[in-house]
């Protein structure tokens, strides 16, 4: 039985170069469902979305590959729960992709926190709360049919 690569089954938006619109998604391993359930909306948006416990294989090196993940990619979301606010993965990850300034947006989907409680490298960016992250999709389709043209 041949099994199939889960990244060959989602459809990224290409543009005519043929380099998706990424979104990395940074998150504590305790909120995997909701990612998963983020990650499934992001797409459905059209862009392509990385996350580790998803994307990396066995034998891969971990931080090498997220690093190169987020190099990769065009934007972060940062899912920000009770169980994500310390984890110092998440802080590393933010911190990359903050390092990138210029290149990478980064957007803090908050669940069951409140602002106050963000990590500092994330207090100066506009935080969506979950309820309302049919905003940020929509804000997201539109970076992916601009990334497209």
């Amino acid at each position: 039985m041949v099994k199939k690569d889960k990244k060959k089954l989602r459809k990224p938006s290409m543009t005519r170069k043929g380099n998706p619109y990424l979104v990395f998604v940074s998150h504590a391993t305790a909120d995997k469902w909701l990612a998963t359930v983020l990650c499934e909306k992001i797409e459905q948006a059209g862009a392509e979305t990385f996350r580790d416990d998803r994307d990396i294989n066995g034998g891969d090196d971990i931080p090498d590959e997220i690093r190169r993940q987020i190099v990769r990619s065009n934007e972060m979301v940062v899912l920000m729960t009770p169980e994500s606010v310390d984890r110092p993965w998440v802080l590393l990850e933010v911190g990359a992709a903050w390092g990138r300034r210029q290149k990478a947006r980064i957007v803090v989907v908050l669940c069951h926190v409140q602002v106050d409680t963000i990590p500092d490298i994330l207090g100066s960016k506009k935080a969506v709360p979950i309820n309302e992250l049919d905003n940020y999709l929509k804000e997201l389709r539109r970076r992916v049919d601009k990334h497209k043209s």
